[in-house]
């Protein structure tokens, strides 16, 4: 089949995925606060003294319930400890990959001593923002900023000397690439395009589909994954199928990353969850019905490249949960798989703004699992309709009669509508106690 992209624009489509579905080990927003505490530390050239940390809303958010990897630990501290003792900006999301328990102690010891300080900022607009000052024992200090994306750095400075400032540039406030598309480009895109330019994306099945494997295996998080694996093992509600094991696989890898297993993801648009929910349900409906490898890449394209224009509209960091982004993704992707075509894509897309739209973030946590879990079979439930040829309509709530335009209307529902939403999920969650 003669593509119907043409070689510049494919290039450009592939850069941007490439870019946007990377490996992660760790919830990307402490993780990312832990890359720029290194960069700030490695700028410094010592061990810092202090470490003054100011983070936007979103990115405390996102970071203050979640395990940190190799540590049996919780939030920020620990995060940002080790970002100062151990961490590699060289290893972008992976940047504590190489902790060991001795570095967890000697965490331990520095957030004992009161070195760490963190706070929001509250003179930004940034949904993505990071800022770390570390100061040494001898008067030295260091500066790094994050703005924009979550290994996105606009300045750095050691002793007032600017090394980097990038952040009046366009790019420090373009959350994700501009480059033009579209739900019928994106679907030309996955379809037509050589085989050879996308099937670097089989990588996103090989590592999120071991992180399920892996933990189906042990106790993470909630055990949501394991729970379900379990009841559909003793044919309890709801029996062995595919739709059963897309949930127990799916929850599972979420499990694991939110419980701060040391293991690799493949995320989309800096979420961990993300990348697993758009990946998961692809893969497992594609092993079952026995699809090929080039079935399996053309349908992950399809999902993590949706859910990247979704992204586009609505931001990196929003007070709309992620699912419901990469749920959409999965949903065109399973419909693809079906045997449909660019009409039954564009319906499972309608159904899902239609099902999943409003659903809140309020931190990453392991009970994301659940919100994952939600989505996924949300997904499932539209592609099926979608395959029936039946769509919500442009009479019913927020669905309009171009698909492009309901996305639109997703993204400005959570990037804006939910505005004062986030506010006061985030004051909820900073001011609850504990009886």
């Amino acid at each position: 089949m003669e593509c119907r992209i043409n070689k510049s624009e494919r290039e450009q489509i592939i850069h941007l995925i490439k870019k946007e579905v990377v490996p992660a080990i760790g919830c990307t927003e402490p993780m990312a606060v832990a890359l720029c505490t290194a960069k700030a530390t490695e700028t410094l050239g010592n061990k810092p003294k202090h470490i003054h940390v100011k983070l936007s809303a979103n990115i405390l958010k996102n970071a203050m319930g979640v395990g940190i990897p190799s540590t049996d630990m919780v939030g920020l501290p620990i995060a940002i400890a080790l970002g100062a003792l151990i961490g590699k900006s060289d290893y972008e999301l992976e940047v504590l990959k190489d902790c060991t328990p001795d570095d967890v102690e000697a965490g331990k010891q520095l957030i004992a001593s009161q070195a760490i300080d963190i706070k929001l900022k509250e003179d930004t607009t940034e949904k993505l923002y990071i800022e770390v000052t570390c100061t040494d024992h001898i008067g030295g200090s260091a500066t790094a900023i994050i703005c924009g994306a979550h290994t996105h750095f606009v300045f750095i400075c050691r002793n007032n000397k600017i090394l980097l400032d990038e952040r009046e540039s366009p790019s420090a406030h373009t959350e994700l690439s501009e480059i033009p598309l579209n739900l019928r480009k994106i679907f030309d895109f996955a379809t037509t395009c050589p085989l050879s330019e996308i099937s670097f994306i089989l990588k996103a099945k090989e590592l999120n589909l071991k992180a399920a494997q892996i933990s189906l295996q042990g106790k993470f998080g909630h055990e949501l994954g394991r729970i379900l694996r379990n009841s559909i093992i003793e044919n309890q509600i709801m029996g062995q199928n595919t739709f059963t094991h897309i949930l127990s696989y799916t929850s599972a890898a979420c499990d694991a990353r939110m419980a701060g297993a040391m293991i690799p993801v493949m995320s989309n648009s800096g979420s961990g969850n993300q990348g697993i929910a758009a990946t998961l349900p692809v893969v497992i409906y594609a092993q079952e019905n026995h699809k090929s490898e080039e079935d399996i890449a053309r349908a992950l394209i399809l999902s993590h490249l949706t859910a990247i224009y979704i992204k586009q509209h609505l931001g990196r960091l929003s007070a709309l949960c992620g699912c419901v982004v990469a749920a959409t993704g999965s949903s065109c992707g399973i419909t693809l798989l079906m045997g449909g075509g660019y009409q039954e894509v564009m319906f499972a897309v309608q159904n899902m703004i239609a099902t999943l739209t409003g659903m809140i973030c309020d931190g990453a946590k392991p009970s994301c699992s659940l919100k994952v879990s939600s989505g996924v079979s949300t997904a499932v439930m539209s592609a099926i309709l979608a395959m029936e040829q039946k769509c919500v309509t442009p009479v019913e709530g927020i669905i309009e009669e171009n698909v492009n335009k309901s996305i639109a209307n997703l993204a400005e529902i959570g990037s804006t509508g939910m505005n004062e939403t986030d506010k006061l999920v985030l004051n909820i969650m900073t001011h609850k106690q504990c009886d």
